[in-house]
């Protein structure tokens, strides 16, 4: 089989390719498997790539061991940095590309998805920029020492990215971890293998020694599981679902304990205000829930609003709603497309079905879009209540409730009754209410007056059963060290 193919979409064509790329080369799976990455659009096959396994997982370990304790180590802070900015050009140079593959496999609008590969360009440039910056500390104890701390790279990393937003957690994952000196075994998600594929041809490219990025394509109960109990594996990194990273955990700690950290699920708030300025709430609403076809982690799936502004509130935001182009992820109208996969289609439509069931009123939605491709309608339940499994649990999807408060002690009270602790949202034009209450808020990130407004520079993560651990800004660099004391005696005394 060929580790490569011409592949078209709407904007051009270009060379896919198909290989798991360990040691800087596109190889074949020890095994000979591959599987098929399916078209959301359409639901037909576009390409079969390389199917990663055990023995794959092990190879990856070994050249990244291998690059880890032997040419990586000589590398200076500045090259690391340079070759990350590097990448981070060739990201940009690529951009039409990169993002066509993104909306060829996993749907999203081509619009959009150049906006992501700008951002993980920024990412990977930022990341650059904190290479020759990451030192310990000098600690003044007595006279007759001096003591310094170092700020180490813990080693081999494991990352498990998620479908959702492909090249963006890419590039999360292997910034701050590739900027601090570590090697890095990724494993992409095996509904979208193909732009992280297609952007490891670039890591030769930027100048990075072989061994030092290396990305499989696979199956989480296979390679995953490989990866979270490898015993080469120094450390680990997963982004997806809760239920998944507690499989991580326990793996990382029956193995040999690697370091663990977790970006995970959110079923989080999205508070209006009655003084809040209506119109730019809703746009921001919409945005926090429909954005990415409402398969974002920190989607803003509980809308709570205000009593005195409630009805207002739901009548414009419905409008708004149907306002949402729903279709094919090149037409330049597009905001949302079609879910990642039919798995996925049916978890959205199960849920919205449980809703039905259990009284909860469809204002708008609740129904397949079309006839092809795993569409949804945006979807709004009211009447709903605390215990409803729509409002409880994840449902990654285009699918949102809305609920009633009476005063901001109320607010506070829903809007923290969850198990997930990941983002939330305010909406108010008064400065002290917005204090208040997003420091009442356990989430790991509070938005005031808008919605999904993240930044590379900001940490990111969750409180409770959303993580452990951050991603971005300088916060993600402690995932990827590991603190050593120095003790150097200076004066003659001896012990005893």
């Amino acid at each position: 089989m060929a580790l490569s193919k011409k592949i078209e979409t709407p904007t051009g064509a270009y060379e896919q390719p198909l290989g798991l790329f360990i040691n800087n080369e596109f190889v074949k799976a020890v095994d000979g498997r591959t599987f098929e990455t399916i078209n959301p659009h359409n639901e037909k096959p576009i390409v079969a790539v390389q199917e990663a396994t055990e023995k794959d997982v092990d190879i990856a370990v070994a050249a990244a061991r291998t690059a880890f304790e032997g040419p990586w180590k000589n590398v200076t802070p500045s090259d690391r940095g340079r070759m990350l900015v590097k990448l981070a050009d060739l990201f940009e140079e690529n951009v039409a590309t990169l993002a066509a593959i993104e909306a060829l496999d996993n749907g999203k609008a081509f619009s959009i998805a150049k906006l992501d590969i700008a951002n993980a360009a920024g990412c990977l440039r930022y990341y650059g920029g904190w290479a020759d910056k990451i030192h310990g500390k000098v600690i003044d104890t007595d006279p007759e020492t001096f003591n310094y701390t170092r700020h180490e790279p813990v080693g081999v990393c494991g990352q498990i990215i998620p479908w959702n937003f492909p090249l963006l957690m890419w590039a999360w994952k292997i910034g701050p971890a590739v900027a601090t000196g570590n090697t890095v075994v990724m494993k992409t998600a095996e509904q979208t293998p193909l732009s992280a594929l297609y952007a490891s041809k670039l890591i030769v490219e930027a100048g990075f020694p072989p061994g030092v990025i290396n990305v499989l394509s696979g199956f989480g109960k296979v390679a995953g599981a490989a990866i979270s109990s490898h015993m080469d594996i120094d450390k680990i990194a997963f982004t997806g679902s809760t239920i998944v990273g507690r499989q991580i955990l326990q793996a990382a700690a029956k193995s040999n304990l690697k370091k663990v950290t977790l970006e995970l699920g959110g079923k989080s708030p999205n508070i209006i205000f009655n003084d809040a300025d209506i119109e730019n709430a809703i746009s921001w609403v919409n945005f926090g829930i429909y954005f990415n076809h409402g398969q974002c982690c920190c989607a803003g799936s509980r809308i709570l609003v205000e009593e005195g502004i409630y009805d207002k509130f739901l009548e414009r935001f419905k409008a708004r709603a149907l306002k949402n182009k729903v279709g094919d992820p090149f037409h330049a109208e597009t905001f949302q497309g079609p879910q990642i996969s039919q798995i996925q289609f049916d978890k959205i439509m199960g849920y919205i079905e449980e809703g039905k069931a259990a009284g909860a009123k469809v204002e708008v939605g609740g129904e397949r879009h079309g006839s092809e491709g795993f569409y949804i309608q945006p979807t709004i339940f009211s009447n709903v209540t605390d215990d409803m499994k729509i409002v409880k649990e994840e449902i990654f999807g285009p699918v949102c409730s809305i609920q009633k408060f009476t005063n901001e002690a109320d607010a506070i009270k829903i809007a923290n009754n969850t198990t997930y602790g990941l983002a939330a949202a305010v909406h108010t034009t008064n400065l002290n209410t917005a204090f208040r209450v997003s420091n009442a808020l356990k989430a790991g990130t509070v938005w005031v007056n808008n919605y999904n407004m993240l930044s590379y520079q900001t940490p990111f993560g969750g409180f409770k059963e959303s993580g452990i651990g951050r991603e971005l800004g300088e916060y993600a660099l402690d995932n990827y060290t590991q603190v050593k004391s120095v003790r150097i005696r200076l004066g003659d005394a001896m012990f005893g």
